[in-house]
């Protein structure tokens, strides 16, 4: 597909313009609305091809656990039959909310041996909606420092969970990704962080990182790409431990495998594999 095609749907999902104007411009870079309409489901999430962990490998059900202003909730994961204190993360989704792509991703990390705990952070709405354009409004309606804080009650939840270890990391993809590197910034007590495409922060706050971080960047990526020499700047400045890698001629979102113009599966792969690994290494 045309990149400048998902380079708009990436502009789309990113910003506040609405659905008309997307489809208007997507008409004018395909040449008609006719068009426009047909390529528009391989741009879109298909959640019916999300689940790629079946119920035989994990234990998996929604929980409650106590947030900055009430009940939060989420999708906790096991490994089945697990009868060892396990290290512990916390699964950040994208600006849609809990989609059914991101609890199979909470469960891929309990199959590799995890607690997992996937947090809706749209519980304050009534929970994520199935219309992820829907999500994605509400999204822009969260409190940022009460958001933040919702995570942060996460990762003591898991810390102190019976089952779990005391050692906790976090994965975060797109808006989670930009979160992840938050967590890393606001939770001393954090072992390891890995952000997927995700926003940086400020120069000023990295010295406040006490966890590994591992980042992951898609290399047609611009918009998100701008930002890692001021932030590698700083971590090297400021002797953090981090790894970070550019995933050479794929997208933004390349992970996610509801999403085929953007998904890329031999980046997709490697970039778990070396996620697991440092999960291993830190919360084992």
């Amino acid at each position: 597909m045309d990149q400048k095609v998902i380079n708009l749907y990436d502009s789309y999902t990113h910003s506040h313009i609405s659905r008309k104007e997307f489809m208007k411009k997507l008409a004018i870079l395909t040449g008609s609305t006719a068009l426009a309409l047909a390529i528009l489901p391989s741009l879109e999430s298909n959640y019916a091809a999300a689940a790629t962990v079946n119920d035989d490998e994990v234990f998996s059900e929604e929980i409650t656990f106590p947030g900055a202003d009430g009940d939060m909730g989420g999708l906790f994961a096991m490994p089945k039959g697990n009868k060892k204190k396990l290290g512990a993360v916390v699964v950040i989704h994208e600006n849609r909310g809990l989609t059914p792509h991101i609890k199979d991703v909470t469960k891929r990390v309990a199959k590799a041996g995890f607690l997992a705990l996937g947090v809706d952070a749209l519980k304050a709405f009534g929970g994520t909606p199935e219309d992820e354009n829907k999500g994605r409004e509400l999204i822009g309606k969260l409190d940022p420092e009460k958001n933040l804080q919702n995570y942060l009650k996460a990762l003591a939840f898991l810390r102190a969970h019976p089952l779990g270890n005391g050692k906790t990391g976090c994965v975060g993809f797109c808006w989670g990704g930009g979160m992840a590197n938050k967590l890393a910034v606001n939770d001393p007590l954090l072992n390891a962080a890995v952000a997927y495409y995700g926003s940086q922060v400020k120069a000023e706050e990295v010295p406040s990182i006490k966890a590994n971080l591992l980042l992951h960047y898609g290399g047609l990526d611009e918009r998100i790409n701008a930002g890692i020499p001021a932030y590698e700047q700083a971590l090297k400045t400021n002797n953090i431990n981090y790894q970070s890698y550019v995933y050479q001629g794929v997208n933004h979102a390349f992970n996610n495998d509801t999403s085929p113009t953007r998904y890329n599966e031999a980046a997709a792969k490697l970039a778990w594999q070396r996620t697991i690994d440092l999960f291993k290494k830190k919360l084992g």
